[in-house]
């Protein structure tokens, strides 16, 4: 159930350390063996002035290279005098090659930021407040929850100044293959999300075949999010106060114990011996699952696939009737340092608000437009898949939440409440049993440090 987020949260607290050390920042140099560099500029034209060369450095995909490289050489082409560095790195490795970046004073120019992390950056005044440099105009055009990500300040985020300019609104979701729906006789999930957890269960039973050799040629569901099954159940990681881990709460527990039966008790999604053998994006893109999960990046991998196929809320508990998942984000942050702020902010800016550069990422199935007009307007109107992509923005407007990092500054209990959840996942123990194991244990890791309060966008 790791989110690449989660993949990052790890290195934070090694990062506070090595931030403290922060000064000046220069660029990374293309002879650093830690970094890929791929350098995007061509000879640079004559000119009696050298050209702005800025350093631009985030992960990804192929698809994602793809899409970030078609934006860069567009923006080249309308900057002439600028020239850009692409710096690669593997997204487990991110923070860590960032964080060292700075405190070597060598931060490349504009670099991914994650929500979770962004205000303690921004406290070791190494980020530089992009809204001096934009029209306010510009950051009104933006869905609001994604641009109030990333104020800080200095006190609570979601106020004060704008500190990085989202890259996305990610709104995670359910797919589905429509073929094997077909192929079981089993009616499509409803769009409205009043699809519930039985009439769901019903679902992948159905689309469940094990063969008799012991294999199983399909199983109904793959990965599940736990968070949507928590918040639709009523119930949160959290208390309202977020200085108190909830997962003893029985309404967290009963939803814990939904998502764990799955596999465990009802058998229509893999075990993990299962899927040690083949995981289940391998599975899904086999066309061996009923439903996975899937966010909007998804999307150019997923129009090769042979089979049909949509999206849909997740199911709804019946306590609620109401579907609930996360959408989470990444920004793009200028170094306070960088020798050219205004080219900086500007490459940020195309990337993030540009017309031109938004409509680019979302035809090439990278992300919801941060545009809202244009998110409602040409990008519903894509003819390809998924048909019902209204479904990212239910998300993002109606039952989406921020992710878990983006409530506290100390994200380790995240990290320790899934690497300890194991032994739910494997069968070994009940929900119930794990939470009130594990709730104070969790609470001690919260509380270790005070958080930096936070406004709901």
């Amino acid at each position: 159930m790791m989110r690449r987020t989660s993949m990052l949260m790890t290195l934070i607290t090694m990062g506070a350390l090595l931030l403290a050390a922060c000064g000046t920042a220069t660029a990374p140099t293309a002879g650093d063996p830690a970094v890929g560099v791929a350098t995007t500029a061509a000879e640079a034209p004559a000119s009696s002035a050298e050209p702005v060369r800025l350093q631009f450095m985030g992960w990804g995909s192929p698809s994602e290279q793809e899409v970030f490289q078609t934006l860069i050489d567009k923006y080249k082409q309308d900057h002439p005098g600028v020239e850009i560095d692409y710096i690669l790195v593997p997204p487990g490795e991110f923070l860590q090659k960032l964080t060292t970046l700075a405190a070597a004073d060598e931060l490349p120019d504009v670099f991914y930021m994650g929500s979770d992390w962004f205000s303690a950056w921004v406290t070791k005044d190494i980020m530089l407040p992009v809204e001096d440099y934009i029209d306010a105009s510009d950051l009104e055009r933006i869905w609001p929850r994604a641009r109030d990500l990333y104020r800080y300040d200095g006190t609570t985020v979601g106020s004060g100044k704008v500190y990085a300019l989202p890259k996305d609104l990610g709104p995670w979701v359910m797919v589905y293959n429509k073929d094997l729906f077909d192929k079981h006789g089993v009616a499509y999930p409803p769009s409205d999300g009043s699809w519930t957890w039985d009439q769901a269960l019903d679902a992948w039973q159905k689309m469940t075949v094990q063969l008799p050799d012991g294999t199983y040629e399909s199983y109904g569901v793959g990965d599940y999010s736990l968070e949507a099954a928590v918040w639709s159940n009523g119930a949160d990681f959290l208390n309202a106060d977020h200085n108190r881990v909830m997962v003893d709460d029985p309404k967290f527990s009963e939803a814990l114990q939904f998502v764990r039966d799955l596999s465990c008790v009802h058998r229509v999604s893999p075990n993990q011996t299962e899927r040690a053998s083949l995981n289940t994006y391998e599975m899904w893109t086999k066309g061996m699952l009923g439903t996975h999960v899937m966010g909007p990046w998804d999307q150019p991998v997923f129009w090769d696939l042979p089979f049909n196929w949509d999206i849909a809320p997740f199911p709804s508990s019946p306590a609620t009737g109401t579907p609930a998942s996360w959408t989470g984000s990444m920004g793009f942050g200028v170094s306070a340092k960088t020798a050219h702020p205004e080219e900086a902010v500007e490459l940020a800016r195309y990337f993030s608000i540009d017309e031109g550069g938004q409509k680019t990422n979302y035809e090439l199935g990278q992300a919801v437009p941060n545009l809202v007009e244009m998110a409602k307007g040409e990008f519903l109107e894509m003819e390809q898949s998924p048909a019902s992509r209204q479904i990212f923005l239910d998300n993002i407007e109606n039952w989406g939440r921020p992710t878990l990092g983006w409530y506290t500054s100390n994200d380790q209990w995240i990290d320790t409440m899934w690497q300890e959840m194991a032994p739910v996942w494997s069968c070994e123990r009940s929900a119930d049993e794990w939470g009130a194991e594990w709730a104070p244990k969790l609470t001690e890791t919260l509380t270790r440090e005070p958080q930096v309060p936070t406004i709901l966008p």
